[in-house]
């Protein structure tokens, strides 16, 4: 049994916690509104923490995911903040996507602790995380990264080292720079076939065991063509990762006029109320 804790029970830490209390491991739980993390433990057990460094005192492990790059200052930084519970060789893993500026910043924080910082953004949406079958992107020292992979794989289906601290970001950037094109592609297709007369349940059955194929195809395209957009991951949390993906790129000179307009289109899709459907959404643009 490893002593873990985990920070944030959003609608991915919930269960990506449920899961580490279920393979066996002491779990701790700390969430900004405590009513949340009690709830946590009269379900699952386990203990609640009152503040983030009461939640790392102590543990072996300690796994976080928040918003962004301020909240996870905040839960780490500070005299309440995690990193001033943790004890020489703590391994802290971030699944928060964030910027891989803070993702730095905060592994060389943890080092002074004597302690390890692994960022570890995951893919798979709610869903994922609620199945168990995240993919984890990591980025920290590869020693650290390998105590660490057991207890992730308590939720995931994959995981892997791709770097340095802020690798695991960067990797993350890309699946939503990818993402992104494909979900406008999607929208176009469907779009597209509405307007020519076509069953567009038949096409995308068809062309779904072809080269066009994809997640997003085979998990959203007929929710898409029935106009619903409530499967998870939210248009406002779209454009806070493809933020940092653009914020990114105008710092290494990369080039991503795709993920720039689809941005934009996004934006079109909170303007018109849609702050909180899934990035399916995108379709809503063309079917006015």
């Amino acid at each position: 049994m490893t002593k873990v804790s985990f920070i944030g029970l959003g609608v991915m830490g919930y269960p990506m916690a449920r899961h580490l209390k279920a393979k066996g491991h002491e779990v701790t739980v700390y969430n900004r509104t405590a009513s949340k993390a009690d709830q946590w433990v009269s379900e699952n057990g386990g203990r609640a923490a009152r503040t983030p460094r009461e939640a790392a005192e102590g543990q072996d492990f300690v796994f976080a995911c928040v918003g962004n790059d301020d909240d996870l200052r905040q839960i780490t930084l500070g005299p309440d903040g995690a990193f001033n519970g943790l004890r020489p060789g703590t391994i802290f893993v971030d699944h928060t996507t964030a910027s891989a500026e803070v993702a730095r910043e905060l592994y060389e924080e943890a080092k002074k602790k004597g302690a390890s910082f692994i960022d570890a953004p995951v893919s798979g949406g709610q869903a994922g995380a609620e199945n168990g079958v995240l993919t984890v992107m990591c980025g920290g020292d590869a020693d650290a990264y390998a105590k660490a992979e057991p207890v992730i794989m308590s939720f995931a289906r994959a995981c892997r080292l791709m770097g340095p601290a802020g690798a695991g970001q960067l990797t993350k950037m890309i699946n939503q720079i990818c993402i992104a094109g494909l979900v406008q592609a999607l929208s176009e297709g469907i779009h597209f076939g509405k307007r020519a007369g076509l069953d567009i349940e038949a096409v995308l059955d068809v062309i779904s065991k072809g080269a066009a194929g994809s997640w997003q195809m085979e998990n959203r395209g007929k929710t898409m063509n029935q106009g619903k957009f409530d499967f998870g991951f939210a248009v406002d949390w779209m454009r806070k990762d493809l933020a940092i993906c653009l914020a990114e790129a105008r710092k290494n000179g990369a080039s991503l006029p795709v993920t720039a307009l689809v941005d934009q289109f996004y934006a079109d899709v909170q303007a018109k109320g849609g702050n909180r459907w899934d990035t399916s959404s995108l379709i809503s643009r063309l079917e006015r």
